[in-house]
Parts: C-alpha cells; structure tokens; sequence
C-alpha cells in the first residue's frame, strides 16, 4: 500500500471524511515525506487536519506550537473525540500540576500521545526539552505561525526563539501553518524559522459565502438589537475591543430576550469555559467577546461577526471574520466604523516604542482604507493578502457591490498622481502624497522643501476625498506599491510604469463619507424615535384614573418620562414594558397590564409600525451594584457602610436606592430611618408625599423650609415611593 492510500484509508478511519480539501492531500504527503511544510490556508478551510492526520499515521510524537491554553484544550478534545482515546492528545502548559505533567509525560513515552501542544513559553524550558530530547519526534508544527512576526496582528516574542528551541531537540521537520498572512508576515515567518527551502502551500483567501459591510457607528447597539432580533436563534458573534464593553453588550442583549454571554481574558476561567462550552453547544446564541475569543473554536455554523469596534488590523479583521460560515453557508460580517475609535485606537499606541507605533500606525490607516474605500470589499482584503481578484464584482456579496458608490472616469487625473509620485524621486507615504497633491504645508513637506516645487498643489481643486480615493485605486491597480520594508513608502510598480507610456479611462468610486451618513442615520432615527404625543395623553389620563382610584398621587404610578418612553416604543407585553426606564418588574406587575391595554389597542386601530428593537438603560456596572445594594439592605448593613464598600457618598448611595425604587423593586429601610429620625415625623413627610403633585426634591423643601433636613426627606421619600409604588 503507498503512502497516499495509507494517508486516504486514515482520513476515513480516523476522521470519517471520505475526500481532503482543496491542498490538504498534497500538504499531508509534504509533511509525511518529512519535508519543511509552509502552508497559508484560510479559518475554515481544514489548517489543522494538515498535521494532525500524519501525526497519527507516523511514528513517534508530533508536537503542536499553539499560543493559547484555551485554544489547546479545544484540539485536544476534538482529537480524542474523533479517536475515543484519552492520551492520544495531550497538552503541556502552566494549567497542569506536578502529577498531570508526569502523565503526559508517561503517555508521550510509551508512544500513547501522536499529537503534544505545548506553549513556546513551555516548550523553552529546560526540563521540558531534556523530555523531548529522549523521545522520537516525528515534526514539529507551529501553529498560529503569524505570532512570530511583528508585522502580524497578534505577535509573541516567544514565537521568535522557537527555531532555536527545536533545534535543541533535534533535527526534526519544521511545519509552519497561519490562516492570515501578507506577503510581508510570510516572509518574516520563514526567514525566523529558516524556512527557505521549505514547500510553500498558499490557498485562496477568497470566501464566497461571506458577505462584507461597513455601517457608520450611529445608535450601533440599537442596530445590532434589530440584526439579531431579524436573524433570530441563528448562531453569531460580536466583537469589541474593551471587556467592559463585552460585559455592557452581553447584558443588554440577555435583558433584550436573546440568549448571550459575553467572552474575555478578565472573566474567572471557569466562567469563561462555560460560556464557551454555551456557546459550542447551542446554549448561547451570541457570544460577545474581545479578541481573547475564537482561535480555533471550530463552529461550523456561526451565521454573523459583527465588529462594534473596529479591529487593529486589516488581519485581525480577516481571521475574526473567517469565523462566520465555516460550513460554506451565509455568513453576514458587519462591522461599525467611527473616525473616534481610530482616534482611540492611536492614543493606545502613544507609550509604545517608536518602531511598534510606526507599524501600529500603517496597520490601522489600512483597516481606515479598507472601511473609507468604495472599491470591491472583497478585493480590498485579498489585495492586502497579496491575491489578485479581477472580477468586477463580487455577486453583489459586499456593501460596496450591493449600493455602489459615485463613481468618476479618469485619466489626466491618474497621470498626475503617478508623475508626482515619481516627481517626488524619494519614496513617500499616503499622506505626503495626499498633503502634497492638495497643497498643504505639513511638517514632512516643510522639511523636505515640498512646498517650493512646482507642482505643490497642483490637485487641490480634485480635493481631499477624490485623491484618497484616487489613490487607493492605483494600489489596487498595483501602479503604486507600498514598501512594506520602509512603512508603507509608495513607489511607482512596473504597471504604473506602463499607464504612464499608455494611459486609459479608469473608474474612481468615491470613498464613503461616513460622517455624513451619520448625520443622515441619526436625522432618521430622531424621525422614527419621536414621540407619539395623542398616546403619551392617553397614557396620563389612564395613570390619573389609576392614581385616584388607590389613592396615590399619579407621579407613583409612572413618571412622565417613562410614558414618554412608552408612548415612543409601543411596549405591548410585559417584558417589554419592563425594559422601559423606572419600569422594573415590581411595578410592572403590579401596573402595567392596563399599560399594555391601552397601547395594544392603539397600536392595532392606528395600524402603527412598531419599532423592532428596545434598548435597556442600564449598564452592567450599575446592575452590579443594584444587586450588592438590595442584599446589604436585606441584611440591615448601615447604608454608610454600603456606600463606602462601594467608593460612594452618602448622597450616592441615597440616589442609587431611590434609581432601585423607582424601577419597581420593593426595599425595607425601616432599620436605617428609624436610627436617625422619630416615627411621628416620619408619618408627617409621608403623608406630605401621599398628597403631592410631584415627588420633586425641592418642592418638599419648599414646603417644610427648615423643619426637616434634605436627608430626612430623601429616606421618607424611598419608603413612601417603596411601600405605595411597589
């Protein structure tokens, strides 16, 4: 039997797949004749069978550099899975204890464990490569190879060493695998493993089933509300660059009816496991994390990957991405653009040394481009990978096909970016070029005598959005090449060259104006938000009618801004009224069905088109301390000794407990008000605010002038509001 029908019956036996993918038969022979092995190869298109399928055909253990603990566990459990052996998969990392790492170690010798993942933080220690020196290994495989470079968008400085730890275990194959890498990064990748004469396996990047588009971030959160609750149950995940922010989103979706969780590196592990595992298992439908989330998980369904905030690199963006629709079905990428975020995203960089601001700084003016430009998305990207994609459209599978922006027809314009590139003599960046062209004296210009030439200005009446546009065009063109060597420096290419002898008409689509469009979103969304006034009347007569039937004042019912709220977004049921702000579940309960009433009827006899989404006012934090408040209350802590636990003012605290009541949730202060003020002046404040139009501060300051203290009023206040309201 020859090595190809060996490597075919294990792909049946072992993984139940009847025919490989696309290189992966050509690669798994590479790697089985113990040939240095490069392959590039796109998330989803089967990178990790490449390794683990001839690790389980050869003898001896292949070990599998991987960057992530979690990311380890994961391939570990889907090769047992697949094997119903234990030891068949083992992981070496800081998770372990003494006697965990004895068993790995005893399985890895008694030739049990064909596939061992080790950190590059574990595989440099010296007990651990005296380990491996006495065992036969079969290759070596690093996985996430990008790490090692600094030009990739998640570097390690232990992926750098990792050529000279394998050479301390012997001469063994080297196979190195990334699912992003430009032509800068795959150079940098082979020359750090010494690589040169490695086979190279580059597979398209290209991934027609996913659908690519750039929103403005105007109202983003109500956006993404209104996606998943069109797209509901269907699998997704949304990313953003803050934990505080995974936390926020995760929490308002969960309260918005959907099944979410959120993922970071800040959570306890357990906790993250399990939301993981939620996920994995169709627990949770949307999984908002940061970028701590995803490498590896191998979810074949994940229907959209929404970016709220803007990735760091156009890499990130494209891995991140590549996690929707792994199983050749629809997978939506969204992602909400701000011209604040990039601003954000440059101060982060402020500290960093020079050469790690400068590549910082180009990584993100392409994520800019890619989100500005009104060129093909999809051509965008694999242009970034170093892929020519020539078709003309993308079958409508991006924004930019879909609602194709203004376009200009150029020629002399075109001849004028090129010339002055090559005026220039000296390589210079995007935005020299640009300050240059449209007559402006920065510093570089100043600097280098730019301002004194000739042709300064020559393109300013063009203006600034046409020439970055322009631009962008004779890149994708490949008339102007980056440097990637000197940060990005553009300099005339060959085919640039040949426009110059022999000039045509080009088509330049105008780069999206993403501040304009918000300001249209917006204007929209105040237009659908406003306020319904005949319900909002409705509504205070049906409280006024309530009010005197208990005999409260209407104010302990709902305040107006809450019916404003309601006569905004037609709640009609429950749960959606209780996502109105001051509408918990107490008071909707025991309220909000003759709310419900009203607004139903209105909404079916007006034939109104309700709003499909409600955004819940709270935010985590505040959520977390409503919790801690409530139980310290339960338990009769002094609410001096609630506030300070939390870094509040008595004051504070005060406001907090009131936001509790007036949302509906019942609270016994008795053991605290009775400390510090008499009973029968209690009654007489409370039966001020039984009477009251308003619960308003200062009214009843007015109406008891020095009498009481402003504290005393608060605290009969929260009881009054807590006993009638609740």
């Amino acid at each position: 039997m020859d090595s190809k029908q060996r490597l075919r019956e294990a792909l049946k036996s072992f993984f139940g797949f009847d025919h490989f993918k696309g290189q992966q038969e050509d690669i798994i022979q590479n790697i089985y004749e113990g040939k240095n092995t490069f392959v590039i190869m796109p998330t989803g298109a089967g990178k990790s069978l490449c390794y683990q399928l001839p690790a389980i055909a050869q003898e001896g253990t292949a070990i599998v550099i991987s960057p992530l603990i979690a990311l380890m566990k994961n391939q570990v459990d889907a090769i047992r899975a697949f094997s119903g052996a234990e030891g068949i998969a083992e992981f070496l990392n800081s998770s372990l204890n003494k006697a965990e790492i004895k068993r790995v170690k005893e399985n890895v010798t008694n030739g049990t464990t064909k596939l061992l993942y080790v950190a590059p933080e574990s595989l440099g220690k010296l007990e651990n490569i005296e380990f491996l020196q006495t065992v036969k290994i079969s290759f070596v495989a690093v996985d996430e190879a990008h790490c090692i470079s600094e030009w990739g968008h998640d570097f390690r400085p232990e992926y750098r060493k990792i050529k000279q730890m394998v050479q301390l275990i012997g001469d063994v194959p080297l196979i190195a695998l990334t699912a992003t890498a430009t032509p800068k990064v795959q150079l940098d990748i082979m020359k750090n493993l010494q690589m040169s004469e490695a086979t190279i396996f580059k597979s398209s990047f290209n991934r027609p089933n996913l659908y690519y588009e750039v929103r403005p971030k105007i109202n983003a959160l109500k956006s993404i509300i209104k996606y998943i609750k069109d797209h509901q149950g269907k699998s997704g995940i949304i990313y953003t660059l803050s934990r505080k922010k995974a936390e926020e989103i995760a929490e308002t979706l969960v309260a918005n009816g959907f099944k979410a969780a959120p993922y970071h590196a800040g959570l306890d592990s357990a906790v993250r496991m399990k939301n993981q595992d939620a996920f994995l298992m169709e627990e949770v439908d949307v999984i908002v994390a940061t970028i701590a989330f995803g490498m590896g998980i191998d979810k074949p369904d994940v229907r959209f990957v929404i970016h709220y905030d803007i990735p760091k690199s156009i890499e990130s963006y494209y891995q991140e991405t590549g996690r929707a629709g792994r199983d050749g079905l629809e997978g939506v990428c969204i992602a909400y653009y701000s011209d604040k975020d990039i601003l954000k995203l440059q101060k982060f960089m402020k500290d960093k040394p020079v050469s790690e601001k400068e590549i910082g700084h180009l990584l993100l003016h392409e994520v800019v481009s890619y989100a500005e430009s009104a060129v093909c998305r999809r051509r965008q990207i694999l242009h970034y990978f170093g892929e020519v994609y020539s078709e003309t459209n993308c079958n409508n599978m991006c924004d930019a096909c879909r609602h194709p922006q203004p376009r200009e027809t150029v020629q002399a314009e075109m001849l004028m970016l090129l010339e002055t590139v090559k005026e220039l003599v000296k390589k210079f960046d995007f935005f020299h070029v640009l300050a240059y062209l449209m007559g402006e004296v920065s510093p570089p210009i100043e600097a280098y005598g730019h301002h004194r030439m000739p042709g300064f200005g020559k393109g300013k009446e063009k203006g600034e959005r046409f020439w970055k546009s322009a631009i962008k065009v004779a890149l994708f063109n490949n008339f102007l090449l980056k440097d990637i060597e000197n940060y990005g420096l553009l300099k005339l290419g060959p085919a640039g060259e040949k426009y110059l002898l022999d000039p045509y008409p080009l088509d330049v689509p105008m780069d999206h104006d993403y501040e304009e469009a918000g300001r249209d979103e917006e204007i929209e969304s105040q237009q659908t938000d406003t306020l319904d006034s005949k319900l909002f009347e409705l509504l205070r007569d049906l409280r006024k009618k309530l009010a005197k039937e208990r005999n409260l004042p209407p104010y302990v019912i709902f305040q107006d801004p809450s019916l404003e709220e309601m006569a905004t977004n037609y709640p009609t049921n429950l749960s959606e009224l209780q996502q109105i702000s001051g509408v918990g579940p107490g008071k909707a309960m025991k309220f909000g069905k003759a709310f419900i009433e009203l607004i139903t009827k209105y909404v079916e006899e007006n034939e109104i088109d309700r709003p499909a989404d409600f955004v819940v006012k709270s935010t985590v934090n505040k959520s977390g301390v409503k919790v801690f408040i409530i139980g310290g209350i339960d338990r009769k802590i002094p609410l001096q000794e609630l506030a300070r636990s939390k870094g509040l003012s008595y004051d504070e605290i005060l406001e907090e407990i009131k936001t509790i009541v007036d949302s509906g949730t019942k609270v016994n202060i008795d053991y605290h008000l009775n400390e510090v003020m008499d009973e029968e002046l209690q009654d007489e404040v409370y039966d001020y605010f039984r009477t009251a139009e308003t619960d308003d501060l200062n009214a009843a300051l007015k109406h008891f002038g020095e009498d009481f203290s402003e504290e005393e009023i608060k605290l009969v206040r929260i009881k009054f509001l807590s006993e009638q309201a609740n």
